[in-house]
């Protein structure tokens, strides 16, 4: 069953990275639910084994399970929670004002890119300037 759970868990991640790599805001939100899901899971079946670590009193400390996967998981729960949000309030202003939740290109990006490619071909003329000098 621990393995079961574990390829479940296993197959949240890798759909929910494909899902976060996408180019609309509504799988992007999908995927981040996905990956906290399966990071719950994988949380809670790492801390999987004795009894409720505060039930009874008089037990051996071996008896109890661990304690602080099930603290993550709820700290994870809570993350998960806020970012999903701030996801779906991103991804309704961008439905209101644009009337779509396609993620734009960043036009900085695009004229840094376009700067590099412009750096490197004055840098191959600078060089080949530089070979013909030398020739001569």
């Amino acid at each position: 069953m621990s393995v079961l759970l574990a390829a479940c868990a296993a197959w949240m991640f890798a759909v929910g990275t494909f899902l976060l790599l996408q180019r609309k805001l509504s799988r992007i939100v999908l995927g981040v639910g996905l990956l906290g899901h399966g990071s719950n899971m994988l949380l809670l079946l790492a801390g999987r084994r004795g009894a409720a670590p505060v039930y009874g009193k008089g037990a051996e400390a071996e008896t109890f399970s661990d304690p602080l996967p099930q603290a993550m998981a709820l700290t994870a729960i809570v993350i998960t929670f806020g970012v999903t949000m701030f996801l779906l309030a991103l991804a309704y202003r961008s439905w209101t004002l644009e009337g779509d939740d396609d993620v734009e290109d960043d036009l900085e990006d695009r004229l840094i890119a376009r700067s590099s490619a412009l750096d490197e071909e004055v840098a191959d003329e600078e060089i080949a300037v530089t070979a013909l000098e030398e020739e001569h």
